[in-house]
C-alpha cells in the first residue's frame, strides 16, 4: 500500500514507521506512517478497506506535517504525492534559511 510514497520518502532522505490499527467500531482498517529526517514528527494516516473483491480500497489519507493540528486531506495517493513535492521542498528551503540566519547571528555575536 502507497508504495510510490514509501518510494518518495527513501529517495529523499525521509525515514519511516509503518503500524497498524484496527478500530474496533468502524468497519475501517487504518495504517499510520511515521516519517522524518531526523525525527519522525510528521504523521500520515491512511484509512481503507476492502472491495468485495478482496481489493484494498483507501478511503481516506490524512497528512499532518510539523505537528499541524488541522490535516490536510486526500482521497488518493497521486494527489498526496504532488502535495508532497511542492510543500516537503519549500520547508527544506526554510529550514536552510533559518540555519543561514543563526548561523550569521552567532558569527555577528563572535566577532563583537
Amino acid at each position: 500500500m502507497l508504495n510510490r510514497t514509501k518510494k518518495f520518502l527513501r529517495d529523499n532522505g525521509y525515514y519511516y514507521k509503518k503500524t497498524y490499527i484496527r478500530p474496533l467500531l468502524t468497519p475501517d482498517n487504518v495504517y499510520v506512517f511515521r516519517f522524518g529526517k531526523k525525527r519522525l514528527n510528521n504523521r500520515l494516516i491512511i484509512r481503507y478497506g476492502h472491495r468485495w473483491t478482496g481489493r484494498q480500497k483507501i478511503n481516506e489519507i490524512d497528512l499532518r506535517l510539523h505537528k499541524q493540528k488541522h490535516p490536510r486531506i486526500f482521497k488518493d495517493e497521486n494527489s498526496l504525492l504532488i502535495y508532497l513535492e511542492g510543500h516537503l521542498k519549500q520547508h527544506e528551503e526554510k529550514l536552510k534559511q533559518i540555519k543561514e540566519q543563526k548561523r550569521k547571528e552567532a558569527k555577528n555575536s563572535a566577532s563583537d
